[in-house]
């Protein structure tokens, strides 16, 4: 009665999709979950209503997915749930893991090799080895092609014939490419060490070379749960058809319109073709989505509804379950730098409206566009944290600061509330909580130690509970050296904590995330797709990595583009993906049809007069300036135009927006033209609106009272 209470609990708030997935039947069951429907609910829900039912033992589940947060949110919530002891690891950290246990009966008594943290040195060497002198930049580029490769299964005597396949744009000649991919393998084994993509390899041969490893690794792990599964790539594959050995007591969640990282060689055709594989496979398909308002998920729908391709079989049209938000903005610049400074201008005035720093990102194609941000950021004084450019934990900063903490143990008395020994140890390396630098660089710093102060408060915050005896325990304090611990754990896993600061991210280390006020920004051909992008699979990538910018926003999302790189710069056309520009559809003719109409904008093209932007919303144009831009209005014009509007509307008896509509009163009382041209250059106001009432307006805004240009007996029958 209890187990079966504790399930009810489970599927209690779910909806009933969610609950369809939580209840399906042991077997093949693929979970198409939207952006925001709630897929780690539903997903830790199936496995913790199994095991509270019987019909699986919590201990006997391996659930990967594809980053240490997303199997630590997995496991805890399962703890929370009342299933604790389920495996939620990386497909790297649950293979390393079995690799080390089995390396005594598999290497017979060797040295398990070490494990290479980054290929970029051994890829140099390589090079060298072969002719090439590769910097930074490029070994990095050549260490990207090897990982495609072996991701994909591909043997260096292979990679020329498959890289023209996939049509991988190289770093090098792809013969030389293949050079350096043979030499790495050989300096590696020369060297005693293997890298990420071994270890899978290594995992793979355990099992199917092994049959005593494949039956405990089987015997082990019975029902297998996979996350984010439309990133999966062949290798990766390979060790999940190895764990099964036949099986299907298996779990998959994806969403093929976030297929984003082919080129690394994740491939979604694994999901697209799970019920080909599993017949009888159950599918549920999750829509309703948490995240966004309605206003955001319409405009993510309209752009993925014109996908085209395998993966948009699978699309999702979500719907919005969170109350009305405001409208995404569009905006168009003249160059980069305004747009680069409305977006500054507009994150400060953000934050001074009350919206944490950490729940504002700017989102962009490439890396390099980050910089460009990172100035006109520091120049507002607002604090950012740059995603994916640097790990946490490897920052010189981070690791100057957790040398003071293990310092600060010998020196600080025990009984030393947490908080306070953390910011004492600290002070060590310069670090004050009252003296925050006012941006750029040095606030990055400051605000990376503040995280680690922040972690510290939440860390304190739950005691730990010391058993001392049978059914007896107590709550003790945790100390500084408890935290020392804490954080090597999280360094080891890259748990990092949650910096304060506008992040800056490129759209591709944004998945995954969310935040309530989103900028996507360079939203222009050329950039967004990008130029690289020549395939129609590729422009199609390019596209859904426009839908994941978009999901990521709760409430709040700009979406904008500069119509020239830089000052006087060539004019270049608006993303062909953006709805509000192209709704004849996607492809080539409806890019050209976006840009006629952009030509035909040309002549007509009005800009805020706050910020710069190009304004495409009639009234918004009337107003000169955007809806969200502050007003100057002269509320006692205003008043005198809307007294005046009354009276000439009742003598003619029409409507009063005959005359001039509510948004023209305001772009006057705004505006307060003193000159013909002036009056004319508001929209709304053409030549035979000013030969009516042109020399009128103008006396009302030179302060002349109503009753001077229109008595009221005038309009007296």
């Amino acid at each position: 009665m209890v187990v079966h209470s504790a399930a009810e609990r489970v599927l209690a708030g779910l909806d009933p999709e969610q609950r369809s997935a939580v209840t399906a039947p042991a077997g093949p069951v693929c979970i198409l979950a939207g952006a925001g429907t709630g897929k780690t609910r539903a997903v830790t829900s199936r496995i913790a209503h199994r095991a509270l039912t019987g019909d699986i033992s919590a201990r006997h589940v391996l659930a990967v997915t594809f980053t240490a947060r997303a199997a630590a949110e997995m496991r805890s919530r399962l703890a929370v749930l009342g299933v604790p002891g389920v495996q939620a690891r990386t497909f790297h950290a649950a293979a390393l893991r079995q690799v080390r246990y089995f390396a005594p009966r598999l290497l017979e008594g060797r040295a398990m090799p070490e494990l290479l943290d980054s290929k970029v040195r051994v890829v140099t060497l390589a090079a060298a080895k072969v002719g090439l002198r590769a910097d930074r930049a490029a070994a990095r580029d050549l260490a990207g092609e090897i990982e495609w490769a072996k991701s994909s299964l591909v043997e260096p005597g292979e990679y020329v014939v498959a890289a023209a396949k996939a049509l991988r744009e190289t770093p090098y000649e792809p013969a030389k490419v293949a050079d350096v991919f043979a030499a790495y393998e050989r300096l590696k084994r020369g060297n005693g060490v293997i890298d990420f993509e071994d270890m899978l390899r290594a995992a793979v041969w355990g099992i199917e070379e092994h049959a005593d490893v494949a039956e405990q690794v089987r015997g082990q792990y019975r029902h297998l749960v996979v996350d984010e599964y439309q990133d999966v790539n062949p290798l990766q594959q390979r060790l999940l058809d190895a764990w099964l050995g036949g099986r299907d007591d298996l779990t998959v969640v994806g969403d093929a319109s976030q297929t984003i990282y082919s080129f690394t060689g994740a491939t979604s055709s694994y999901l697209v073709d799970f019920p080909r594989r599993y017949r009888g496979a159950t599918v549920v398909r999750l829509v309703r989505d948490y995240r966004s308002t309605p206003q955001v998920v319409g405009l993510a729908n309209a752009v993925i509804s014109q996908a085209r391709g395998a993966e948009a079989r699978l699309r999702l049209e979500l719907h919005g379950q969170r109350p009305p938000g405001p409208e995404p903005e569009l905006r168009i610049f003249t160059d980069e730098p305004a747009e680069a400074n409305a977006v500054a201008a507009r994150c400060r005035a953000l934050i001074d409206g009350g919206t944490p720093a950490r729940e504002i990102a700017v989102l962009f194609r490439t890396n390099a566009q980050s910089e460009a941000y990172e100035k006109v950021l520091t120049e507002a004084a607002v604090p950012y944290v740059v995603q994916g450019a640097e790990r946490f934990f490897e920052r010189p900063e981070v690791r100057q600061a957790m040398i003071a903490l293990r310092a600060a143990t010998r020196s600080i008395p025990g009984e030393t509330p947490l908080p306070t020994a953390v910011v004492e140890g600290l002070a060590a390396v310069g670090w004050a909580p009252d003296a925050p630098p006012a941006g750029g660089a040095a606030r990055e710093r400051w605000e990376a130690l503040a995280a680690l102060v922040q972690l510290a408060e939440e860390y304190a915050a739950t005691p730990e509970v010391v058993p001392i005896g049978e059914a007896v325990a107590i709550e003790r304090p945790v100390t500084l050296g408890d935290f020392n611990e804490e954080l090597a754990r999280r360094a080891a896993q890259q748990h990092v904590p949650t910096v304060e600061g506008v992040t800056l991210a490129s759209l591709h280390s944004a998945k995954g995330l969310e935040w309530d006020a989103v900028f996507l920004v360079g939203l222009a051909e050329g950039t967004l797709p990008t130029t690289y992008a020549k395939t129609p699979e590729q422009v199609e990538e390019e596209r859904r990595l426009l839908y994941v910018g978009i999901t990521r926003a709760r409430e709040w999302l700009w979406l904008s583009y500069a119509a020239a790189r830089s000052p006087g710069g060539r004019a270049r056309r608006p993303s062909r993906f953006l709805p509000q520009l192209d709704r004849s559809g996607g492809g080539e003719r409806a890019g050209a049809g976006a840009a006629r109409r952009t030509e035909r904008r040309r002549t007509q093209v009005v800009s805020c007069r706050v910020c710069g932007a190009t304004l495409l919303a009639g009234a918004d144009r009337k107003l000169g300036r955007c809806p969200t831009c502050p007003s100057d209005l002269d509320e006692e014009l205003y008043g005198r135009l809307h007294e005046w509007r009354q009276r000439v509307a009742g003598a003619q008896k029409v409507p009063a927006y005959v005359v001039f509509t509510d948004a023209t009163l305001t772009a006057l009382a705004e505006r307060k033209p003193g000159r013909t041209e002036e009056l004319i250059a508001i929209a709304g106001i053409g030549p035979r609106k000013l030969g009516l009432y042109g020399d009128t307006v103008l006396a009302l805004v030179a302060g002349a009272g109503v009753d001077e240009v229109c008595p009221q007996k005038s309009f007296e029958i």
